[in-house]
């Protein structure tokens, strides 16, 4: 498998400018989303968003950045993330739900 393919620019989620972005399929491909509509997110937040949701939650019920940005559960990473500088990566740790899921 090679490497997943980034450039720079403006995170559609934190806001942040000048940030690696990586491709998010606002349904998951494993939930059919692979023709759907993505999201171009800087590496820590895709990271986070798949560390605190399970695939389902993120197909059925928070599928577009508005969903995910008005969520309660990511609202005080956002807080937290949007003073970092663009240029940091950070490590995300699945949630506890996450982690009994088997996810």
């Amino acid at each position: 498998m090679g490497k997943k393919r980034t450039e720079t620019g403006a995170c559609e989620l934190c806001l942040r400018e000048n940030a690696e972005i990586t491709v998010h399929y606002l349904t998951t491909k494993e939930m059919g989303g692979t023709f759907l509509p993505t999201a171009n997110l800087c590496i820590p937040c895709h990271k986070q968003i798949h560390a605190l949701y399970t695939n389902v939650e993120l197909a059925t019920r928070l599928n577009t950045n508005e969903l995910l940005q008005k969520d309660e559960k990511i609202g005080k990473y956002m807080k937290w993330i949007k003073k970092q500088p663009s240029s940091k990566l950070t490590k995300a740790r699945k949630s506890n739900e996450i982690k009994s899921k088997g996810r």
